[in-house]
């Protein structure tokens, strides 16, 4: 397995680690107060939503690039 790969894989299981953590966040009790009272999630649920969807896309297309090169 090309090196390119191993890195597309890890930045991809990042990337949904992040994503699930910005999910349990924004599910959170002072996270939905936060949210009601501001109309917007908290600055670490925003890095953890902005940083999975990153790196999972990241991840994604070095998977996909890695495999033709």
């Amino acid at each position: 397995m090309p090196m390119r790969q191993i890195v597309g894989a890890a930045l991809f299981a990042v990337g949904v680690i992040l994503l699930f953590a910005a999910y349990r966040a924004s599910n959170a009790p002072l996270e939905q107060i936060t949210d009601a009272v501001t109309g917007r999630y908290t600055d670490q649920t925003m890095f953890y939503l902005i940083g999975g969807v990153g790196c999972a896309i990241a991840g994604g297309l070095m998977l996909a690039l890695g495999r033709r090169g």
